[in-house]
């Protein structure tokens, strides 16, 4: 008989943990065996919450002066490396402000790894951003150990530069870069010999070679599930539907998510003959209008909520969950009315699952509702 998959909790709620932050639109941890959490601003500040849960009054980094802030623009991603304990490398993305570019970069943390100083950037992309919307900006480690980076379709309604289907832009992207090997000729960055257009891909020559998928409006958070590998991407919809992307993690890259051929599974330009992956889940605009990516969650406080992808929507503040695997399309679960604005999920070291509330600026944990 085929294995039954969990199918969660009836309910769920969030906890505060910390109050006080400045909008707050991303949360993840080090890795590093300290139980912090860290929290990016929008303004351009990371902050450190102790695994004690007292936020610590002094930022990790302030990158405010580098940044340009406010509505989708602003500090919008950071991920450490997997050996931040001994190297004490760090990656980030965020909104330039002397013209609105995206920029990704790394930064190294003091010798105690208690805070980072902004004069140890080093940029490795720049990509010109003509509008201030649909920026992504999220970046994880995969257990490939590549860097992956979400990068929107540019912004204006409907994909007018034609981004998504395009695979002469880095514009409406999932990318995926080594930031271990020597620097690609030009680049500050090498790229992975097996991405798909690279020479050991599946179709090298046919597009950028730091593409990994494409198809993308604006991936507003992607996390991978820890206990195999898969890839889960939140992108946000135009005008009808917000949705849910699976990426398996045998996948060699590729994949072409839709946009802006389709809006979930309904077309939406000219989607004759557009050959896309269909989204694992999606939802109408009656329940939400913009999709917030979240995680698989793995950790062992809620033995309940194992195998369950949690994720929500910013405006609605709506917390739904799917169970994590299989095929085909279901229907999301609404397990929570938080009120929140949620404008990110993220994992502390120990599975636990997180978000933050861009409208009050707290630090919450997602817990099973008794």
């Amino acid at each position: 008989m085929p294995t039954q998959r969990p199918t969660g909790p009836a309910k769920l709620g969030v906890s505060l943990i910390v109050a006080g932050l400045h909008d707050p639109d991303g949360v993840t941890n080090a890795g590093d065996g300290s139980g912090r959490l860290f929290v990016t601003e929008r303004s351009g500040a990371i902050r450190v919450i102790d695994a004690g849960g007292k936020l610590r009054t002094t930022p990790f980094v302030d990158l405010s002066s580098k940044v340009v802030a406010g509505g989708e623009q602003g500090l919008l991603g950071l991920a450490f490396h997997p050996k931040f304990e001994t190297n004490g490398r760090l990656f980030v993305d965020y909104t330039r402000a002397s013209d609105g570019a995206e920029v990704v970069s790394e930064l190294t943390a003091a010798a105690d790894h208690g805070t980072a100083s902004a004069a140890s950037e080093r940029v490795l992309l720049v990509v010109a951003d003509p509008y201030p919307n649909h920026n992504g900006g999220q970046l994880a480690f995969g257990p490939d150990g590549y860097l992956y980076i979400g990068m929107g379709d540019g912004g204006g309604g409907g994909d007018p530069l034609g981004s998504g289907q395009s695979r002469k832009t880095l514009l409406g992207k999932i990318l995926r870069i080594d930031v271990n090997a020597p620097h690609a000729s030009g680049k500050q960055y090498a790229i992975p010999a097996s991405n798909p257009y690279a020479p050991g891909g599946i179709a090298p020559g046919a597009g950028l070679p730091e593409i990994w998928a494409y198809g993308l409006r604006n991936p507003w958070r992607f996390g991978f599930d820890r206990a195999n590998g898969d890839l889960y991407i939140g992108d946000v919809g135009q005008n009808s539907w917000e949705e849910i992307d699976r990426q398996a993690a045998k996948s060699k890259g590729g994949q072409n998510y839709g946009w802006n051929a389709f809006e979930g599974t309904h077309c939406f330009a000219s989607c004759s003959g557009v050959v896309a992956v269909p989204p694992i889940t999606q939802y109408s605009h009656s329940l939400g209008c913009s999709v917030t990516g979240g995680y698989v969650y793995r950790g062992s406080r809620q033995p309940g909520l194992r195998g369950i992808y949690v994720f929500g929507d910013y405006c609605a503040g709506t917390i739904f969950t799917i169970p994590a695997g299989g095929t085909g399309l279901r229907s999301p679960k609404s397990v929570a009315a938080t009120g929140l604005s949620i404008s990110s999920f993220g994992e502390g070291e120990d599975g636990e699952v997180y978000l933050v509330d861009l409208g009050a600026g707290g630090l919450y944990r997602v817990v099973v509702a008794s």
